[in-house]
């Protein structure tokens, strides 16, 4: 998969920042149909390092009934990060109108990726099967 193509539901991905040459993610997970979309993290305890969630299309989330915080990235359509909120905690609304989708990742990443606006992101497919992803869920 390049990064214009559209993701697809079973896929995991691996995130790279291509302007800084950093890695955001090693096994995201898509969320690209409604329902997907509207459970998003909900019911998870935590996510793991290398997890994370992309959600397409999307310009604003929420993080009502949340257990613990999370960065997130707003991407364009050419998947040029747009906005970058770190540490987002429970009970908080975010939102980048000019957004096409939100990347959810653990809490530190922006900082550890030094992800900022204007960046570019590459998706590729990730090593390994759906049972190495270990995200943890209620």
């Amino acid at each position: 998969m390049n990064s214009t193509q559209q993701p697809v539901s079973e896929t995991r991905l691996t995130v790279t920042n291509l302007t800084r040459g950093t890695v955001l993610a090693t096994c995201l997970e898509v969320a690209d149909s409604g329902p997907k979309r509207n459970k998003g993290l909900l019911g998870r305890k935590a996510l793991v390092a290398g997890g994370g969630l992309w959600i397409v299309p999307c310009e604003s989330v929420h993080t009502f009934f949340m257990q613990f915080s999370i960065d997130l990235v707003y991407l364009d359509r050419k998947n040029t990060v747009r906005k970058v909120c770190d540490s987002v905690r429970p009970w908080r609304l975010s939102a980048c109108l000019t957004a096409h989708s939100i990347l959810e990742l653990p809490s530190g990443t922006i900082r550890n990726s030094q992800t900022v606006p204007g960046d570019k992101l590459e998706f590729t497919p990730a090593d390994g099967t759906l049972e190495d992803a270990d995200v943890a869920r209620a």
